[in-house]
């Protein structure tokens, strides 16, 4: 069974993105096992002369490099994802490069009724950018909109039509995960290549 890492991309007590996560995990747990993991434990990103990569950065590394993909929630603030977010994704770029290559799905929950799109297009092209460089799957926006009302009291979904269309994309993200390890036969330097990559060079 292929093991997951569900990165709730929010700060706040009350996530209907970490709702979301938690439906997932309850949802596909026949199909495989996904773990949330919280970054409102890491520090601000900020670089540093030596490097320095915060333990809780590299406690979520070791996950997402131990696993079989990444799925990964985000809220919408401002047409963008959260500082949260996109801080946490620098720490995971920085001297660390667990994402190189990794199956990553995107899904995101929002009050008004985008769902997210916006920042989810914003996640493309960071995971897309030459330090992360993860495996993104195409063609797979899955944007839960008026996300307060979605959930019932037990915490699942109320419309069927978005469980149907969750279910497929989330069968999609199966294969997409059997497809993406037949695919690494340049994963070495691929790594390589995120590891010398620095903005700071010509």
């Amino acid at each position: 069974m292929n093991k997951f890492v569900a990165i709730v991309g929010s700060n706040s007590q009350k996530s209907t993105n970490r709702d979301l996560l938690k439906y997932m995990k309850r949802h596909f747990q026949s199909k495989a096992e996904i773990e949330l993991v919280e970054i409102s434990g890491l520090p601000l990103y900020k670089k540093t002369p030596d490097e320095f990569v915060p333990q809780e950065a590299l406690d979520i590394a070791k996950k997402i490099e131990a696993s079989d993909g990444v799925i990964i929630a985000t809220p919408e603030y401002d047409h963008s994802i959260p500082a949260v977010l996109s801080s946490a994704l620098a720490w995971l770029s920085y001297g660390i490069h667990p994402l190189v290559d990794k199956p990553v799905m995107i899904t995101g929950a929002s009050y008004g009724s985008l769902g997210s799109s916006r920042a989810q297009a914003q996640l493309r092209q960071i995971l897309d950018s030459p330090e992360i460089k993860a495996r993104i799957m195409p063609s797979s926006e899955f944007l839960l909109g008026h996300s307060l009302q979605a959930f019932d009291e037990d915490g699942n979904l109320k419309d069927k039509k978005v469980v149907e269309q969750l279910d497929g994309l989330f069968q999609d993200f199966l294969q997409f995960v059997n497809i993406a390890k037949q695919l690494n036969n340049a994963n070495d330097v691929n790594k390589q290549k995120a590891e010398e990559f620095s903005w700071d060079k010509d």
